[in-house]
């Protein structure tokens, strides 16, 4: 596929990474040639210096020939314009923006065919923002992904002593809980992915992915370790686009909500905006500030500033001083990893690992409506729906023990309409089922493309 990318920054590199993996024609423009000449550096791809919303500078990246188009900019309005001349000049056939500013996106009738043809408006704050709050909403988990509109949700969780299944097979999951169908996608033990087969045996400190119904979900978390106190206190560090959206969710929601900002004209303005949510002028990593406002009985602390670094101190900071649970946004990948082996660091977040799932699942081939990025990027899991049948389709019409799916795969959960089945060897797939797969090796994701592209003939 030929795909031209609009912007060298966090977003646009972190796509352009995965992408090129995938052996897609990339271009990508941007005004910064030192950016462009790092990613040329690192990546096989072509690169166009320019103002991407010129017409000129998208002819010179391919324009006339592209299959796609991402608008990633820091600007909203330099990726409409892109969009609109795209689709106008270019005839480009799809055409994905980046839009930050929530007062374009409380007006969806802009981003229609006859205003400003965008196919697809992705919205990285408001994606890291749902992500933030499911971890929140599930503080025992350490990812919560939902598929199927949230029918179904996968969890990553690590196993602890004196969870009832710890020690015990996979299989005996069913005997502790015979009213409730759940399915382990995946345990990785020492940072080593383990097939998850009936008899494998969950053992203390293994990172389990488990894949249930929403409404089974705290009941299933409960068998792997015990689960902690719900949340009630949220101190946020950070009053951006994201803390402040994540503070009015978790307000409405009825959680007790303090943010904390060094700036007085944007501490002002937050202050106006929310309802219920204490506004604290200050340092996040000012320690007599923390105690002062009650760090010691916070059951959530999230770091949400543009600063990595500060990001990371306020929270180690919190969790020294008593803060249950921390967490950290960082945007350097290099300082994930790191923090990530931190004892004092419960779950560093990485905004480009949690928005290039919405951007990837409309780059892949058969209709794959959902992609996450897992386990930092090395992992995935994607929800696939089934066409065709079983003439026309490698999957529709047959079990999931006659279907060849590549190693390391897994089937965990099909929702057909509103009812949501967990994949076992016998569950015989129909057409328009929707098929959450479990991907150990990214690279196994072409084959994993292939087995849902309907063949010729297919109407």
């Amino acid at each position: 596929m030929k795909i031209i990318i609009l912007g060298a920054g966090q977003v646009g590199t972190s796509v352009s990474e995965n992408l090129v993996n995938e052996a897609n024609d990339i271009t990508v423009i941007d005004n910064d040639a030192r950016l462009l000449q790092d990613l040329q550096n690192r990546l096989d791809l072509r690169t166009v210096e320019g103002n991407g919303a010129h017409p000129d500078t998208l002819r010179r990246a391919g324009a006339e020939d592209a299959d796609m188009i991402l608008a990633v900019t820091n600007s909203d309005e330099v990726n409409m314009a892109a969009c609109q001349i795209a689709y106008t000049l270019f005839h480009t056939p799809t055409k994905i923006a980046r839009i930050r500013d929530a007062e374009y996106l409380s007006h969806p009738e802009i981003f229609s065919q006859e205003a400003i043809p965008i196919d697809v408006i992705i919205s990285p704050e408001q994606i890291v923002t749902d992500y933030i709050q499911r971890l929140i909403e599930y503080p025992s988990a350490l990812q919560v992904l939902d598929f199927a509109g949230g029918l179904v949700q996968l969890v990553a969780m690590k196993a602890l002593k004196g969870g009832p299944l710890v020690g015990h097979e996979i299989r005996e999951l069913r005997n502790h809980l015979p009213g409730i169908d759940s399915r382990v996608a995946a345990i990785y033990r020492q940072d080593r992915p383990i097939p998850p087969e009936g008899n494998t045996r969950i053992e203390v400190d293994d990172e389990v992915f488990f894949i249930a119904a929403k409404q089974h979900l705290r009941t299933v978390m409960g068998e792997l370790r015990k689960l902690e106190k719900p949340v009630r206190r949220v101190m946020l560090a950070g009053g951006g686009n994201i803390g402040r959206r994540l503070a009015e969710s978790l307000e409405t929601r009825g959680f007790s909500v303090k943010l904390i900002d060094h700036n007085p004209a944007r501490s002002r303005e937050v202050a106006e905006h929310l309802q219920k949510t204490i506004v604290l002028l200050g340092d996040a990593a000012d320690e007599e500030l923390l105690i002062q406002e009650g760090i010691s009985d916070t059951d959530v602390f999230c770091a949400l500033t543009n600063d990595d670094e500060a990001n990371i101190l306020s929270a180690m900071l919190a969790k020294r001083l008593g803060a249950r649970k921390v967490m950290s946004l960082i945007n350097r990948g290099s300082y994930v990893d790191l923090v990530q082996n931190v004892g004092n660091m419960d779950i560093a977040i990485s905004p480009q690992q949690a928005t290039i799932g919405s951007l990837l699942a409309h780059v892949r081939r058969g209709d794959v409506v959902a992609v996450h990025a897992l386990r930092r990027g090395a992992a995935e899991a994607i929800e696939a729906v089934a066409h065709g049948d079983a003439n026309t389709s490698k999957v529709v019409g047959r079990a999931i023990e006659d279907i060849k799916l590549p190693r390391g795969v897994t089937m965990g959960a099909i929702v057909r309409g509103k009812e949501v089945l967990m994949a076992h060897h016998d569950t015989v797939i129909e057409s328009d089922d929707h098929v959450i797969l479990f991907l150990v090796d990214k690279r196994h994701i072409p084959d994993v493309e292939k087995l849902f592209q309907v063949s010729f003939g297919f109407l």
